[in-house]
């Protein structure tokens, strides 16, 4: 979104705010990365079972850099957005207040939220393995450190390596592991690559139904809007043909590489009272099951029932390392993309 386009939504934003000043005190104002698709069932929800009204500005990048612009003219109350990088930029900027509430703290584990409150998260998003159904034999791959075996050369399609999601993933080996282990990881990993990186996750799912691979890294909630894609039923075929791979599910693994869509609360936020009440809905049963089963993600509170085609993709157990650890080595994993060109 360039500085124009981005100014006038602000705008926008103001001007909602400034034309009803008699609902001043019902009103919240987001900042979001998500796609209004998935936020409008969310936010109607809160809306009719509060009376608050919800007014949203949706971006694509550069958040944190025009709400520090903003300053004490920023309209926004809340940030949400979809991996620890983008909630990292703008707690890391100083532009988050810590956000103390019982109900949140009772729902959202101590991993998978900042140490001081912060930013946490709403849903978590599992970045797992498309393997293909009939060439990857069942139990052929189990570790995230396979993916750097070369039995796999010519095998494997990511997207771009500087991607937030691989970032993510990426920097989770080095706090895993050390950064030198997974320079070697990465090394290997690249060695196998079936092709330049590239696309998106659903475009890995395309390839490996096209034959150029016989695995992928996507994250798994994409298999079920590629399962239920009525508009695009070629994607259907791709998710038929896939078998989902969760990694380090042995006695003593890591877990399951996961990140989050998550939410933090803005310093210069004039509605605190409502917009804490929108988190904690968000963290609330009504919430969390629309989350999974508008966008298949896994819900942060536990016991929430999700979509049957994603539960028949089995479960799993998670990474239970903290997001803080991992959204710190984010830089030393962009590094490391470039060390060992990955992209090229």
């Amino acid at each position: 979104m360039n500085k124009s386009v981005f100014s006038s939504l602000v705008a926008v934003l103001a001007s909602l705010v400034a034309a009803t000043p008699a609902l001043a005190a019902e009103e919240v104002n987001l900042y979001s990365y998500r796609q209004q698709s998935l936020l409008q069932p969310l936010t109607d929800a809160f809306t009719e079972e509060t009376g608050i009204k919800v007014n949203v500005v949706h971006a694509e990048k550069g958040l944190a850099e025009k709400i520090k612009a903003a300053g004490e003219n920023n309209p926004a109350d809340l940030v949400l957005t979809v991996d620890i990088g983008r909630l990292e930029e703008v707690r890391a900027a100083g532009l988050f207040e810590a956000v103390q509430s019982p109900v949140i703290d009772e729902v959202v584990p101590a991993h998978l939220r900042h140490p001081d409150n912060l930013w946490f998260a709403l849903t978590t998003r599992a970045r797992v393995i498309y393997a293909h159904k009939d060439r990857v034999k069942e139990g052929e791959l189990n570790s995230l450190k396979d993916l750097a075996d070369p039995k796999w050369q010519g095998r494997i399609c990511t997207r771009s390596g500087k991607h937030v999601y691989n970032i993510g993933l990426i920097a989770s080996v080095i706090a895993e592991d050390g950064e030198a282990a997974a320079e070697t990881w990465l090394k290997g990993l690249k060695a196998n690559l079936a092709r330049k990186p590239q696309g998106n996750d659903r475009a890995q799912a395309k390839a490996i139904f096209e034959g150029q691979c016989d695995l992928a890294i996507a994250n798994r909630y994409y298999m079920g809007k590629m399962f239920y894609n009525s508009k695009s039923p070629e994607q259907q075929e791709w998710a038929e043909q896939i078998r989902v791979v969760y990694l380090d599910q042995d006695i003593g693994g890591r877990g399951q590489h996961i990140n989050i869509s998550g939410a933090g609360l803005l310093k210069t936020a004039k509605n605190k009272d409502n917009a804490i009440k929108l988190l904690e809905f968000l963290v609330g049963e009504k919430a969390q099951g629309l989350y999974a089963t508008a966008n298949f993600e896994e819900p942060v509170r536990a016991g929430i029932k999700t979509d049957e085609f994603i539960e028949s993709l089995g479960d799993f157990k998670a990474d239970r390392i903290s997001l803080q650890e991992v959204a710190d080595q984010r830089a030393a994993a962009a590094r490391l993309v470039d060390r060992v060109g990955y992209d090229m």
